[in-house]
């Protein structure tokens, strides 16, 4: 109740501010004014609903909320950034004029400042729709991006082995059980040896939320199907109850583990952590997690965040597999993300480990991805020469 609270009061004030910068600063006629307040006010119930769903409301029904409040924030946060440009230009704009003629329109008549703010808001309303428009198609058409990966002392019966890394689907608020299904087709048409799921696969309860991943049941690799859990798995469940589900699907957790995976006589140790943020009892534990790998064994690694990358380093760790940052998910966010990142999306090195940072296959919040589109990871494994 009071998580659901503070949002209500976050998303009113930012209507509020909506409403004085939209309507009220560019002087809108009262029946335009009128109408604009009317989709502000709906938008905000819509968003404040989308807060709820796949935790109170069920996506059963509740997904067309979702999805159109999500999409909402996306456009407010273009909005604002246009706002910022249009402030700053007005402000330039107003200091170089200073002392000279106001500018006159075609019929001779001076243009006003508040007519040219009603022009540049029009502009910015219709640029930041169709800008969430485009991103709402692109983040819909998950594409299959191949990435070769040459690993020192790879056995030769893992030479040319395919992974599969599928991460952050976040189904539940905004995507259901189809986009999983078409998530799940792309990867069996490309025929991995190896899928790994690197966690945030939901955003909700397992009762409300975990009949969308029923499509990963269908899921298969001759190395088999493994999965680790995201930050995303905590937020709103019992992650033990995400990860005993997923089991159910048919996916092999791992928790602080590993397994000895087995091809030509050859092996080669997959192992995987909890998220970097994860409490006890789940707190990561790497050293736990590569107890009993013998040495001269080459390691990979699936940790939902990149930020395992230190510690994987130094613990010899061959190949990290990753996901958490969306590559940004939004211009012009990827940036901001890299902050907190040491790397944000694909194959980087860190001494003698490499790690590979999928953009993700889904979307987190907005259902939208502007420059960054989905995916879903194949790694081709070589032998370094």
């Amino acid at each position: 109740m009071l998580r659901l609270l503070v949002v209500g009061v976050f998303l009113a004030l930012l209507t509020y501010l909506l409403h004085r910068r939209l309507v009220r600063a560019p002087g809108l006629p009262r029946p335009a004014a009128l109408a604009a307040d009317l989709v502000l006010v709906v938008l905000f119930v819509l968003t404040l609903g989308a807060s709820g769903v796949g935790t109170v409301l069920d996506p059963a029904w509740a997904r067309p909320i979702g999805f159109l409040g999500w999409s909402w924030l996306a456009v407010v946060l273009y909005l604002m950034l246009g706002l910022l440009l249009i402030g700053v230009g007005l402000l330039v704009a107003r200091l170089t004029r200073r002392g000279q003629p106001r500018p006159t329109t075609d019929d001779g008549t001076v243009e006003t400042p508040r007519q040219r703010l009603r022009i540049a808001t029009a502009v910015l309303v219709v640029a930041a729709v169709a800008a969430v428009g485009y991103g709402t198609i692109e983040a819909d058409r998950p594409r299959i991006v191949t990435v070769p990966v040459a690993l020192q002392n790879l056995p030769a019966g893992f030479d040319g082995t395919r992974i599969a890394l599928v991460t952050d689907l976040h189904v539940g608020p905004a995507r259901g059980a189809d986009f999983v299904q078409r998530v799940v087709d792309l990867v069996a048409e490309e025929q991995p040896d190896l899928i790994v799921l690197g966690g945030d696969l939901a955003d909700g309860t397992v009762e409300l939320v975990g009949s969308d991943l029923e499509p990963l049941r269908q899921l298969q690799a001759p190395l088999g199907v493994y999965g680790v859990s995201g930050n995303h798995e905590y937020y709103s469940d019992d992650a033990e109850s995400w990860l005993n589900h997923w089991e159910t699907l048919g996916v092999r957790t791992l928790r602080n583990e590993h397994v000895a995976l087995e091809r030509d006589g050859d092996v080669v140790a997959l192992a995987g952590v909890h998220d970097y943020t994860a409490t006890e009892p789940h707190h990561p534990d790497m050293p736990a997690a590569l107890d009993g790998i013998a040495d001269g064994t080459p390691v990979i690694l699936a940790a939902h965040q990149p930020r395992h990358i230190d510690e994987a380093r130094e613990l010899g760790v061959d190949l990290q597999l990753s996901g958490h940052t969306h590559g940004g998910q939004m211009w012009p966010l990827r940036p901001f993300v890299s902050l907190a990142n040491p790397t944000v999306t694909g194959l980087d090195r860190f001494g003698d480990t490499q790690i590979y940072t999928s953009q993700g296959t889904g979307a987190w919040g907005p259902p939208v991805r502007v420059g960054t589109p989905p995916e879903v990871s194949i790694l081709e494994l070589t032998a370094a020469n």
